[in-house]
């Protein structure tokens, strides 16, 4: 009896531990689940409106030759322009089209063009302690989400797709401390991201990468969107204590889509060209999901959760039966033994 009892402690404090250890998973899994259900009330104060803001969301009242500064407004994000490519394949020539527009509008940007040849001595020497973690991400387009959220971090300035091709200059944004656009039906897209240098929100997307490097296996999609991509930085926006300095570019009430990156679309900023930069053995498992309603997705995840955590409770509990009996049958055939020698 006292072995029993040794046993079944042991077993609690087992549990206990691992619950503690995985306690924060979790939590982190809850915001992350949550987003499609709570976006809209948490990114009120951080839309771009005409009436609030003072800003054209279509564009068409800015020409040409417009700059904040002839406006009276202090640009607030550098005048930098950065694109990413990673891996051994080179880009589509429509890809290198597309950054040629880009920089021919804006001539006057410092351009970067972030490569394997320049990226591994960027993070090892501005993120030593994210170095490790970033080289063995499992998906490549992990390593090119953080190093938007590094460089923008370290640099400011805009990030870019390289498969956006700019029809005018980005200019205009450059009053806000951090941009982006609307994505749909939640979240925001991090194809296109303008911010201040040492922005805190960009902080916290830097900061948290550790905090939420988790693989999700069999589901590749589900582990790229929940640790680097737009899952993950909506995420940690609806985390943040103030929202004000992180403007979302959605449209008019007419056209909230004016300005979103999905698929083959033409917004007032760019001519998107609907070619993922994602690259990897699972593209084709993305490109399954990349379209469903997120709300549909994630709620279909957490049943399956669900599942999964009530079939192991079954499961435990027939073990726990089986035990009992055994102990039972045990002590009987003992009971026995012990008449018969009586």
């Amino acid at each position: 009896m006292a072995y029993r009892r040794i046993r079944i402690g042991f077993i609690a404090l087992i549990l206990l531990i691992l619950f503690s250890l995985n306690s924060q998973s979790l939590l982190r899994l809850y915001y992350l689940l949550r987003l499609p259900f709570v976006w809209t009330s948490y990114s009120t104060e951080s839309i771009i409106t005409q009436q609030d803001d003072g800003f054209d969301l279509t564009f068409s009242a800015y020409g040409t030759n417009y700059t904040t500064l002839n406006e009276g407004i202090s640009p607030l994000i550098p005048a930098r322009i950065h694109h990413i490519h990673l891996g051994h394949a080179p880009p589509p020539k429509e890809w290198i089209s597309a950054r040629s527009d880009c920089l021919r509008h804006h001539d006057k940007w410092e351009p970067f063009l972030w490569t394997d040849d320049n990226a591994v001595d960027f993070v090892r020497a501005q993120y030593p302690h994210l170095y490790d973690m970033w080289k063995v991400y499992p998906y490549e387009v992990q390593r090119v989400d953080a190093l938007r959220y590094m460089v923008l971090l370290k640099y400011g300035g805009a990030v870019l797709d390289y498969d956006l091709a700019c029809k005018r200059a980005l200019e205009p944004l450059r009053r806000f401390e951090f941009v982006a656009p609307a994505a749909h039906p939640a979240g925001f897209s991090i194809g296109m991201m303008l911010s201040a240098p040492d922005q805190a929100f960009v902080k916290d997307l830097v900061n948290n990468l550790p905090v939420y490097d988790q693989v999700w296996p069999f589901l590749p999609y589900v582990t790229v969107m929940f640790s680097t991509g737009c899952h993950y930085a909506s995420t940690i926006m609806t985390l943040q204590s103030n929202r004000k300095n992180v403007r979302i570019l959605s449209g008019p009430p007419e056209h909230p889509k004016m300005h979103m990156l999905n698929g083959l679309v033409d917004t007032p900023l760019f001519h998107h060209l609907g070619s993922s930069s994602w690259h990897g053995r699972d593209v084709r498992f993305i490109a399954v999901f990349k379209n469903l309603d997120q709300r549909a997705l994630f709620v279909g995840v957490l049943v399956a959760l669900g599942r999964v955590i009530i079939c192991g409770l079954l499961c435990c509990a027939k073990r726990r039966i089986s035990w009992v009996e055994d102990e039972e049958h045990q002590s009987l055939s003992f009971a026995v033994e012990e008449r018969k020698r009586a």
